[in-house]
């Protein structure tokens, strides 16, 4: 028994001196010396794994531990660097980070300042700015951005600003554009999102049997989905379920 416990004890240490020795969030001190050795482990998945393997597969799985034990982390970060360095790009980063926590009316008014001169037109900002108008039910104000973003052939006719396009379309009564919309997205967009609001707008609209194939198909996509991704995958398919529910 004193084995295992000192085993883990050096365990605990040497990540310990690895927080230090690299720089990371103190916080870390705290997880790993508090719950030994689960800490321990959460930490070498989280920060030793993906410096020690790299590609994009470590460092998701490492992002999502870290989210999990500190989901305002990014946002304190951005507003950090946007608090020292007001920049487009830091503006941008803050105002994503608040997105990400639900705080629309703050991160709208982040893309709003920074979309100003020479940075105006620009896709990222524009899409960011009318998303965050969407989820503040604000969708006559939210088109007329999503309808400049469609005139950047070349940036702006994406997927994900199709996808806007279509939730803006939908809010303020225009079916038939808002099934184009929704159409081309949810054949491009990966993921479940634009497959699961098309579905509720199909619903919505009287098509029931179109969501329930809609459905069916998110279920088999669903199965054999990555672990990984399946919590937010689920989360979308429910809500096309409900919206069909309750057509």
């Amino acid at each position: 028994m004193f084995g295992l416990f000192g085993l883990s004890l050096i365990f605990s240490i040497v990540l310990c001196v690895h927080v230090v020795r690299t720089n990371q969030q103190m916080y870390w001190l705290m997880i790993i010396l508090m719950l030994q050795p689960l800490g321990g482990v959460v930490y070498l998945i989280a920060i030793v794994m993906p410096e020690l393997m790299g590609g994009r597969t470590a460092r998701k799985i490492g992002s999502a531990a870290r989210e999990t034990l500190d989901p305002h982390r990014e946002y304190r970060e951005a507003k950090a660097a946007c608090d020292d360095s007001p920049t487009v790009r830091n503006q941008s980063r803050l105002a994503a980070a608040a997105a990400g926590m639900g705080r629309h009316a703050e991160a709208e008014q982040l893309y709003a300042h920074a979309a100003q001169g020479v940075h105006a037109d620009d896709p990222v900002l524009l899409l960011g700015r009318a998303t965050a108008l969407l989820e503040l039910d604000r969708p006559g104000e939210a088109l007329p951005l999503l309808e400049k973003l469609g005139q950047d052939a070349e940036h702006g006719r994406t997927p994900a600003s199709s996808l806007a396009l279509g939730r803006a379309y939908e809010a303020l009564g225009r079916h038939s554009e808002a099934e184009t919309a929704y159409q081309w997205a949810a054949a491009r967009m990966p993921g479940l999102e634009a497959l699961a609001r098309y579905a509720a707008f199909m619903a919505h609209t009287g098509r029931k049997a179109e969501a329930a194939d809609a459905v069916a198909e998110m279920d088999r996509r669903l199965a054999k989905t990555n672990a990984q991704f399946r919590k937010e995958a689920r989360a979308w398919r429910d809500l096309a379920a409900a919206a069909l529910a309750r057509a």
